[in-house]
Order: C-alpha cells, then structure tokens, then sequence
C-alpha cells in the first residue's frame, strides 16, 4: 500500500531529510519521501502493517520537528 500525507508546519528541508530517514528505518516500509517543497511525506509499506507504520511515522516526525502536523485521514 502506497499513501500520501500532507504536512503541516515544516520548516526546513533538513528536518524533511531526517524525517525521510527515520521513517526508512521503520520495520516494514518498502520506501519512504518527505518533500519540503510540497509539504508532503508519501510511506510506502506492507498492507497488514500500514497502519502501525503510520502511527510509528507520524511519532518519528514529532521526535524531528514537533511543530509539525502529519494530516492522517
């Protein structure tokens, strides 16, 4: 399964690549992108597992940048 979501409050793209790379090393994520410019972080992971990745990666975001919402629908 492949999802993107909308980020809100980030501020810079370093953050974005830390952000990118935590969420790589989540176990079970196929592969990962956080775009600065777009606002946007895409998780590509395993179906039973989605939804533990995206909780795992939205709490990986916080620990980078706390001010920054993930927009989880």
């Amino acid at each position: 399964m492949k999802k993107t979501f909308k980020l809100i409050d980030l501020d810079c793209a370093n953050c974005a690549a830390k952000m990118e790379t935590a969420v790589k090393k989540i176990p079970g994520v196929k592969d990962a992108t956080v775009s600065f410019m777009a606002q946007k972080m895409t998780i590509e992971a395993e179906d039973d597992q989605f939804d533990q990745v995206v909780k795992e990666a939205v709490a990986a975001c916080k620990k980078v940048e706390p001010d920054c919402e993930v927009v989880v629908k």
